[in-house]
């Protein structure tokens, strides 16, 4: 990668800039986490994610943020897949409550949704999609790459913890007795569905850039 070379992250989440940035350090020899920036500091445009899977609206995002930057572009689209829902909220998840991004809502709606269900079939996983963007130096046609990384736990009857965001305080992974929201930045990121699916990309984007 040349040194004025930049990648930009398709999400203005401080969050998931600071994960991409450690992820992509520690796969790629020699590589400058500041050359990673987000969307929100190029001003980039949000596009429509109408896509009908993870994939898709990770896709969308990605090929947005290219085609307006001429960058690298890095996006990923994740959430909460509930077995007894037969997979929902999934591409839903950040507004399941009909208001985007409001977590205390979507929370108390899915807990309602599963009030009567047994701690035994209380079983979820997140799942996210990593999607890259890679613009032809000669004008050609896009290299795309994606990477699913899941995180399997079950759901507890109320919320713990004030780390995290979105379903994290009603997860636990399966290993763990303490929820998402209650681990330490290092301890999510080591097991999370969106560490596997950054670390994932990193290493094709390795051999790539």
């Amino acid at each position: 990668m040349s040194t004025g070379a930049k990648i930009v992250l398709a999400s203005h989440n401080a969050k998931k800039l600071k994960e991409l940035r450690e992820v992509l350090a520690g796969a790629i020899d020699g590589f400058d986490p500041a050359l990673v920036v987000s969307s929100a500091e190029l001003d980039l445009t949000d596009p429509v994610e109408d896509g009908v899977s993870f994939e898709e609206n990770a896709l969308i995002k990605a090929r947005s943020a290219t085609r307006e930057s001429g960058l690298i572009a890095i996006a990923d689209d994740s959430g909460l897949a509930v077995d007894i829902l037969g997979g929902s909220p999934g591409i839903f998840s950040a507004r399941w409550s009909g208001r985007h991004g409001d977590d205390a809502a979507n929370n108390a709606l899915l807990l309602a949704q599963l009030a009567d269900i047994a701690p035994t079939h209380r079983g979820a996983q997140f799942v996210c999609a990593a999607a890259a963007v890679i613009p032809h130096s000669d004008g050609g046609s896009a290299r795309e790459v994606v990477e699913l990384g899941t995180m399997r736990g079950a759901l507890l009857r109320e919320p713990r913890g004030e780390g995290g965001f979105g379903y994290d305080p009603l997860f636990v992974p399966e290993g763990y007795e303490k929820t998402s929201a209650e681990l330490t930045a290092e301890e999510k990121n080591a097991i999370s569905h969106r560490g596997k699916a950054f670390r994932a990309l990193a290493g094709r984007l390795a051999s790539l850039i």
